[in-house]
């Protein structure tokens, strides 16, 4: 069984390439040293370091196995370091990506909840396009974005902060605005405006997915990357939309907004590296839990 100390004397031996330099970084002496890596190559059934009578060389196996050990030192390093902060009440700052329809949803919200409930650390908020958004995440230079539900990718997970269903936007002298609800068949034969595939797959999908199962294929004449600019240009009556409900809340004039037939929903989720250690982050995710 390989344990962490084993992986922290082969880190030393591998840094120094050198016995006795290792075991004075480790303050140990120069024969437990050796019997942990003698310990470490046993279990793993690999050669890891060539003794040479006046140097030791790593295997090829050895560097990429020193490589990993590195990685998963720091991540079990970082982590202790931040159960000590939360521990001692250091959360520091905490970064939130938001898509700017989010705003008017779920982001504000939570981000006033976790400020209450932790007022010494330093919450900074960005609107931004979804593609940037999630670049933005896997880069590490926000520590969590609120978006609609990306395709599943490594390294990245995510929760559901919000489910909310889809309404049609009108003009608001459009004939279609007298109906409570608006049955998806009235729809075939109008122009369409929405957000492209590539910028927000998941709503896409969900819209087009709705449109089918009524029957037709949406008329698409307009695509837009932001949803206030797709509720401005149905206000002028270049087409309609059918966008999350939430949107409503823009009190935009020259729009009305009407209930959709088996409306169908699209998530919000929370998204984070999964390898991101900063204790305010976890604090987030607990409150979202």
């Amino acid at each position: 069984m390989i344990d962490l100390r084993q992986m922290r004397y082969f880190v030393a031996l591998g840094d120094t390439l050198h016995f006795g330099r290792a075991a004075a970084r480790l303050n140990v002496t120069q024969p437990p040293l050796s019997r942990q890596i003698a310990a470490l190559e046993a279990a793993l059934g690999v050669l890891l370091v060539e003794r040479r009578p006046r140097a030791i060389v790593l295997t090829e196996a050895g560097q990429a196995f020193l490589d990993e050990c590195r990685q998963i030192l720091a991540r079990v390093d970082a982590a202790c370091d931040a159960a000590r902060r939360i521990d001692r009440g250091e959360l520091d700052r905490l970064s939130i990506g938001f898509m700017m329809h989010a705003a008017h949803s779920v982001a504000a919200g939570l981000a006033s909840r976790f400020m209450a409930a932790f007022p010494n650390v330093a919450v900074q908020l960005r609107d931004m396009l979804p593609s940037t958004l999630l670049e933005e995440v896997v880069a590490g230079r926000i520590d969590a974005g609120i978006l609609f539900a990306p395709q599943p990718m490594r390294g990245l997970a995510m929760r559901t902060v919000l489910r909310e269903p889809l309404c049609c936007a009108l003009p608001a002298d459009h004939p279609l605005g007298q109906l409570a609800i608006v049955p998806a068949a009235v729809l075939r034969d109008l122009p369409f405006i929405t957000t492209p595939a590539d910028l927000s797959p998941n709503l896409r999908a969900t819209i087009l997915d709705y449109c089918h199962a009524a029957g037709f294929v949406p008329r698409i004449v307009m695509e837009v990357q932001v949803h206030q600019t797709i509720a401005s240009l149905v206000g002028e009556g270049m087409g309609i939309a059918l966008v999350p409900q939430s949107l409503q809340r823009l009190g935009l004039p020259n729009i009305a907004f009407r209930p959709l037939e088996g409306a169908p929903t699209i998530d919000n989720v929370l998204l984070w590296r999964e390898n991101n250690a900063n204790p305010a982050l976890r604090a987030l995710l607990d409150l979202t839990a």
